[in-house]
């Protein structure tokens, strides 16, 4: 068994990350949308983003959310999308359960809403991806048509590694066990053991973990709708973590 040498807690705004015997609380108390409050914990310094976990490995924790989410939550992998030191965003990279409240609109698989519950793969270092973004403007344009949509988005979805499975969003009343078991070609998401989504993954550099709660929201369609902004949270928001372990697999 392979635990983080180290957790690194982040408290951004009025963000509040805290840690008592074997529970995480991330959580953000009565704010206003003026300024950005996240928390947050992961197994990396943010300075340097130097990242650990390698397939196979496997991420179990427990989890629920008390409050009303507005804005973001969630646990997984990822590549730390924004570059230590820099502003700006390099092609995320990630397996996570991720929670998204209205307006969020992250709508990149097919006929899957793009706000809720999700067990989720994003990989935008694809070199699929980097051939299709010299005809992402028209595209974006076609992809208004619901026929060009149906045909051709799918091919748009693989290019970015993009598998994603909406849950009840019912389940963050109370604790579940979530579960990625991440390997050098696919990605297994369950809840409770009942498995939530199976995705083919091509990801070779480590990732970091993270998990956390935020107040802010993101827009990003096929169709060319891209937006992002900040949400007041009235009531505190808090996601709450139990044995939290990474694993290595044989």
């Amino acid at each position: 068994m392979r635990r983080a040498k180290a957790w690194h807690f982040a408290e951004i705004g009025a963000g509040e990350a805290l840690r008592r015997d074997n529970e995480i609380r991330l959580s953000i108390p009565p704010a206003d949308a003026q300024r950005y409050h996240d928390a947050q914990i992961t197994d990396y310094d943010a300075s340097n983003a130097q990242f650990e976990n390698l397939p196979p490995v496997r991420l179990s924790v427990c989890a629920r959310v008390q409050g009303t989410i507005r804005g973001t939550a969630g646990f997984g992998f990822w590549n730390h999308a924004f570059e230590p030191g820099k502003r700006r965003l390099r092609p995320p990279q990630a397996l996570w359960f991720f929670f998204g409240s209205p307006p969020n609109d992250i709508a990149l698989a097919k006929n899957v809403a793009g706000q809720g519950w999700k067990a989720a793969t994003l990989n935008a270092r694809r070199w699929q991806f980097y051939a299709l973004l010299p005809l992402a403007p028209p595209g974006f344009l076609l992809m208004r048509n619901r026929r060009f949509y149906e045909a051709f988005w799918p091919l748009g979805q693989r290019a970015i590694g993009v598998s994603e499975s909406l849950l009840d969003p019912a389940l963050l009343d109370d604790f579940h066990r979530y579960t990625i078991e991440w390997r050098e070609d696919r990605a297994r998401f369950a809840v409770d053991g009942r498995v939530a989504l199976q995705a083919k993954v091509e990801i070779s550099k480590p990732l970091g973990f993270i998990a956390w709660v935020d107040n802010q929201y993101a827009v990003a369609t096929p169709q060319g709708r891209f937006g992002r902004g900040l949400l007041d949270a009235p009531a505190r928001q808090t996601l709450i973590l139990r044995d939290l372990q990474i694993t290595n697999l044989p």
